[in-house]
């Protein structure tokens, strides 16, 4: 079974179906009406998100090259 989302509202004989709801239908079935115009697929898991946002990545710094002492005129 698949797990549809309607976008629009359909009727026909013995059923009718409003936007928004979700229904489940046989794989081949779903696929004919989740066409993104009538319906839409309904995930069956849950989209993952992160609890807490990345921490910013920084680049490491070398340290500063000592310069040679000026050499002075003796």
């Amino acid at each position: 079974m698949a797990r549809i989302r309607m976008l629009t509202s359909v009727a026909g004989a013995g059923f009718s179906w409003r936007v928004g709801e979700e229904i489940d239908l046989p794989g081949p079935e779903a696929v004919k009406w989740a066409d993104g115009v009538r319906a839409e697929l309904v995930r069956a898991a849950p989209v993952e998100t992160p609890e807490q946002p990345p921490a910013a990545e920084t680049a490491a710094r070398r340290p500063a090259r000592r310069r040679a002492a000026p050499r002075g005129t003796e």
